[in-house]
């Protein structure tokens, strides 16, 4: 084994589909290898979801069973979007479009708009806050800063919850919305912002997702073309899913039923934006033969750090708790969680530095510590005590790395010494890709030791250290490697938005954690009032504070420091006291309250939940807990990979025992259904379906539900009329439905 081999950042491409397998846990490799039909991936917090759906779409594709360009893998930020990226291209599965909602439906957008409407595109507002400002002056209505990203807030739910101004009142009523002023004024301003936006010719972000869904839904041939590129879907973070983007992937979906959803109902933190766990919790009932997968197995944290996420879980209540995932820690043991009480904030913070500036003399990497926050405006007090003591640290949501003004220099720089190195004096002494980075980007302002203090200058040096450790790491990845491939790997990283690590402790607020993790977590500020935050007061709200701190507790991988403060400032009044969610966990707080861990519905262990088994004939299909396993030829016994092979359940060589006169049938039968819905005949069901079919000549429901092809919506539309025509009944025409 080379050390590239044993590169994080740059492992080898698997040499086969079956050594994409390689490493996945058996619950890993059942989402792996469950590429037909409707699943469902539970995924707690550290179980290798990502990795677990990422190897899915390479296993399908290196298979030859699904085609790259017809794979569209959904999630909801660019950068996990282009995370999913690069790990497709790590493992051979390149054409695939991994995007988000937004990106997808906005690429669908411009392509359709001069067809479906006419003209171009109108322009896209990056941010909304000055429209709502216009849209106050034009209502009279006065709005402070803090007022208008409310209301700006408030049009986002309502656009993303498909609410029109008209509704506003009664809808954020019904939900319990806290809003900064009254209902009707709200509706009047939201109002006001729509017409704005049409006088000048501009759209938002939450447009892009609603005028594609009605371009969608009003022209059908759009639609089908859209079908016909993509056939398979898998959607990343399914339970932060808002009503409107559900609407769009339904419309993406059709009839069929090839969709993979992955999530974690625990992680729901984003319902103020309009996101609800609903659709994953729901997905079995709409999708009866679903495979649902639970990933219980957590790689990240050590098992103390997962008996408080544990912990925390066992006391929650409500519907997102009845499905709770109790996880399992495969690493080695490590230190219980630390809890320490500050006499005030300021305190607090200077603690918290003192720790950390002991970590970083012990040798832990600064790039491996974080301090998360429940708010953004608790970030000052820990930016002055870290850099007091001369710690660097980056602020989580700060400005892209590739976008940085230093690194767009540096890459310029990089792509000039490329094309003309060999008249560079500064590269004259550079023996390896290392040396040349290095001496480049000495012209630039990187020096072998950081300069001191954590200001500006500090956070230009990290940015170019990440650099020259990155060109490192794809020197040894790829020994032979020029300056001009890391130019080309740096631009492709670039596009994907993967950064390399810059060195600094992270501060971030709980909310921006989400999707990530560190060695050593500092959860800060976890007393009454921050955590549940005051304007918490339904016991939704709560609950939601509860997975909030879920998610702070799981981006731990080793070391866990929890504290709060007794007061806000020195010498203050010492009110507070620690988190109600910290009862029954934290020494000295007594036993804990509420279910015993691995209870509820639905929750518990993680498991493997496949498909339909065979019923009498009217009677339900239920589902049953069995194992997957390799489709093979009924005829020679070969383990088939081929998607029509599968469909077949035979090789396309072996003989067949098609009854030519039920094909001729289904095949008459299917062209007056497409011709009714408007629809191409392979969206009622392929030639290779309807081949099995004519193959098994099905007498019962649960023969036919068992022929792949046959999704649940498609056996509830057209079964009946399916197995008449096996038993040799003539079927009627007039019924629209089919």
């Amino acid at each position: 084994m080379t050390a590239a081999t044993h590169s994080p950042l740059f492992p080898q491409v698997p040499d086969s589909a079956d050594a994409v397998l390689e490493g996945l846990d058996p619950e890993q490799r059942e989402v792996a290898t469950a590429l037909r039909g409707p699943v469902c991936v539970l995924a707690g917090a550290g179980t290798g979801k990502t990795r677990a759906i990422t190897h899915r779409i390479a296993y399908g594709v290196r298979a030859g069973i699904l085609q790259p360009s017809s794979v569209l893998a959904v999630t909801f930020t660019n950068r996990a979007a282009g995370e999913m990226r690069g790990r497709l291209r790590q493992l051979g599965a390149q054409g695939v479009q991994a995007r988000t909602f937004h990106s997808a439906a906005l690429r669908q957008l411009q392509y359709f708009w001069p067809k479906a409407i006419g003209g171009s595109l109108p322009r896209l507002v990056d941010r909304k806050i000055q429209l709502v400002a216009d849209a106050a002056a034009a209502c009279r209505v006065r709005l402070d800063r803090g007022e208008l990203r409310d209301v700006t807030a408030e049009i986002e739910w309502s656009k993303v919850t498909q609410t029109v101004p008209a509704d506003y009142a009664p809808a954020a009523v019904k939900a319990g919305r806290d809003i900064p002023r009254d209902p009707a004024e709200i509706a009047q301003l939201y109002s006001a912002y729509e017409d704005v936006k049409r006088q000048r010719g501009v759209i938002d972000f939450e447009d892009v997702l609603l005028l594609t869904v009605a371009v969608l839904q009003d022209r059908a041939d759009i639609a089908e073309q859209v079908r016909a590129q993509y056939q398979h879907f898998v959607v990343d973070e399914y339970q932060d899913v808002s009503p409107l983007q559900q609407r769009l992937l339904e419309l993406w979906l059709g009839e069929r039923d090839d969709l993979c959803v992955v999530g974690d109902a625990s992680q729901t933190i984003y319902s103020f934006t309009g996101a609800t766990p609903d659709h994953l919790l729901d997905f079995r009932t709409r999708h009866p033969g679903a495979t649902v997968v639970k990933l219980v197995r957590d790689y990240r944290s050590t098992p103390q750090v997962v008996h408080l996420a544990n912990g925390l879980l066992s006391q929650a209540s409500g519907r997102a708790a009845d499905h709770r995932l109790e996880l399992v820690s495969q690493r080695d043991p490590g230190p219980e969680p630390g809890y320490t009480e500050y006499p005030d904030e300021p305190a607090e913070a200077e603690g918290a530095a003192r720790r950390i500036r002991d970590l970083l003399d012990a040798g832990v990497p600064a790039a491996e510590i974080a301090v998360l926050f429940r708010t953004n405006a608790q970030s000052e007090t820990y930016e002055q005590a870290l850099a007091d003591l001369g710690i660097p640290y980056q602020l989580r949501g700060a400005e892209r790395f590739f976008d940085r003004p230093e690194v767009r220099k540096a890459g310029v720089a990089l792509r000039g010494a490329a094309r003309f190195g060999g008249n560079d004096t500064l590269l004259e002494d550079a023996v390896d890709l290392p040396s040349q980075v290095r001496a480049v980007l000495s012209g630039e302002g990187w020096t072998p030791q950081p300069p001191a203090g954590s200001g500006a200058v500090r956070e230009r040096w990290e940015s170019l250290a990440a650099l020259v450790g990155l060109a490192q790491d794809f020197a040894a990845a790829q020994p032979g490697a020029s300056l001009a491939d890391l130019v080309a790997e740096l631009d492709e990283r670039a596009n994907a938005q993967h950064a390399p690590t810059v060195q600094g402790v992270t501060l971030a607020s709980l909310h921006s954690a989400k999707g990530l993790e560190w060695d050593v977590v500092f959860l800060v500020g976890v007393a009454e009032g921050m955590m549940p935050i005051t304007y918490a007061r339904t016991d939704e709200q709560i609950e939601e504070e509860r997975r909030l701190l879920y998610v702070g507790v799981t981006r731990a991988r080793e070391r866990l420091h929890v504290s709060w403060a007794l007061s806000r400032s020195p010498g203050g009044r010492p009110s507070r006291r620690p988190s109600r969610f910290l009862d029954g966990l934290r020494p000295g707080s007594g036993a804990a309250v509420g279910r015993a861990a691995g209870g509820g519905a639905g929750g518990g262990a993680g498991g493997i939940e496949r498909g339909f088994t065979g019923a009498a004939a009217g009677a339900p299909l239920v589902r049953r807990r069995t194992q997957r396993t390799p489709a093979r030829c009924r005829v020679c016994g070969r383990t088939l990979t081929d998607a029509g092979e599968m469909k077949l359940m035979r090789c396309e060589d072996c003989p067949s025992d098609m009854d030519e006169g039920l094909y001729e049938r289904l095949r008459d039968w299917r062209a007056v259904q497409a011709r009714r819905a408007g629809q191409p005949a392979f969206c009622v069901f392929t030639d290779k379906t309807l081949m099995a079919i004519a193959e098994t000549v099905p007498e019962e429901e649960g023969e036919l539900a068992r022929i792949p092809g046959v999704g649940v919506r498609k056996f509830h539309r057209y079964g009946a009329d399916v197995l008449a025509i096996c038993a040799g009944h003539d079927v009627g025409g007039d019924d629209e439905e089919g």
